[in-house]
């Protein structure tokens, strides 16, 4: 658990998945990315913390007086290479945009990726989350010409690499 400013970073709880899933699906919606082929319609954005038990995978979110304000996690995704992880549901409310909880959330789930054993991290997202895409260019996170993997969001169209080091 990592704390700031009253903002608690900690894994995702069964009683989160409603709120997370609000929370990605107006992010969607504030950006004007399409609904379909993304987390919007995907069915794990519904059950998130129970998508990561029992796998090689965790979650976590950024809480503020039990309302949950952002969410980062990496999932072994299906087709990826081996030792290789998904950055998942990485999204953030406006209200903590700018505070530095994303790149702490963020920095927290590659740690805990390579301490999972991973040793390279893979992203796919789009344009109009120019920030976001500036944020992941800063931590080693290089463009790749096409997808990696099956997540089956197929209506994304920025995928990027990182290969984590020692």
């Amino acid at each position: 658990m990592e704390t700031k400013d009253g903002f608690i970073i900690r894994p995702i709880k069964e009683t989160d998945n409603v709120q997370m899933a609000r929370l990605i699906r107006c992010v969607i919606d504030e950006f004007g990315v399409s609904r379909t082929g993304t987390v919007y319609d995907d069915p794990v954005t519904d059950c998130i913390s129970q998508s990561v038990e029992n796998v090689n995978a965790e979650y976590w979110v950024i809480d503020y007086g039990g309302e949950i304000q952002g969410g980062c996690g990496f999932y072994p995704t299906k087709g990826l290479p081996g030792k290789c992880a998904e950055i998942v549901k990485y999204y953030l409310s406006p209200a903590v945009r700018g505070k530095g909880l994303g790149g702490m959330i963020l920095d927290l789930i590659v740690r805990r990726a390579k301490g999972a054993g991973y040793t390279s991290l893979y992203i796919e997202t789009f344009p109009s989350f120019g920030k976001a895409i500036d944020m992941y260019k800063e931590r080693g996170f290089q463009l790749l010409d096409g997808q990696l993997g099956d997540s089956g969001h197929t209506a994304t169209s920025i995928f990027m690499l990182n290969v984590l080091t020692d």
